[in-house]
């Protein structure tokens, strides 16, 4: 499917937050996803995330998720010094601003003409995380999170992350991803997360495969291109059930 790309700047609490469209070129209109990245911001891979799910029939939508606190347009390096400043980032933004921002990508993908209404969020790292925080919306249907940090430990920004306590407002099905050689989220927090998951009724499917942290990211040593498209398989899969 032939695509199209554009850039628009969506109002927020916090300032215009600069984000990123894919769409199919062709006439009709397709379920909205809520693409959330790395701390990186988008990335040369996370453009090509998202022109792969656009590629299949959705809107994507990409926030730059520190908008506040870099430049529109900015990315940040695959290397020690730009985790570094991605990480400053993620703990100094407020949880109540990042789910502001999500609120106005919804709000902006449900109110496009290209836009079935249907609405699904995916992410990957702290975008798995901001995915699920977007889950607790009751506009979101459908929600494929990889390798999301912090939410074994309840430390994402500032004000308190409370995603996980808020577990049973998810009312669209989840999907959870995970490496087990991943050192951000080890055996106990995984453990955690699908005990919470379980109590709070909450309908998901849980997967976990022998890869590091960033196995899908088509960049760097940890790259599993076999396990990616596993990754990709299983989240069209969800969203074909939800959205379609």
């Amino acid at each position: 499917m032939i695509l199209r790309e554009e850039t628009v700047d969506l109002p927020t609490p916090s300032g215009p937050m600069r984000s990123y469209i894919y769409r199919p070129a062709a006439e009709g209109r397709f379920p909205g996803l809520l693409l959330y990245s790395e701390i990186f911001q988008r990335t040369g891979p996370i453009g090509r995330m998202a022109a792969m799910f656009a590629g299949h029939g959705f809107l994507v939508a990409v926030p730059e998720i520190f908008h506040e606190l870099e430049p529109p347009g900015s990315v940040i390096p695959y290397d020690t010094e730009g985790a570094e400043r991605g990480n400053r980032h993620k703990l100094a933004k407020t949880v109540a601003a990042f789910d502001d921002d999500a609120r106005s990508a919804i709000g902006w993908l449900r109110a496009s003409p290209d836009c079935s209404g249907a609405i699904g969020s995916i992410g990957w790292c702290i975008g798995g995380h901001l995915a699920y925080r977007a889950a607790l919306l009751p506009e979101v249907r459908a929600t494929a999170c990889f390798y999301a940090t912090d939410i074994h430990k309840g430390s994402l920004g500032k004000g308190g992350d409370d995603s996980l306590r808020r577990a049973a407002d998810i009312k669209g099905e989840l999907m959870m991803v995970w490496g087990r050689q991943d050192p951000h989220v080890p055996d106990e927090g995984r453990a955690l997360i699908q005990r919470r998951l379980t109590e709070a009724k909450v309908r998901f499917t849980w997967h976990e495969h022998e890869a590091a942290h960033a196995f899908m990211r088509d960049e760097g040593p940890r790259y599993d291109p076999a396990l990616a498209l596993v990754g990709y398989r299983a989240a069209l899969d969800l969203f074909a059930r939800n959205l379609r």
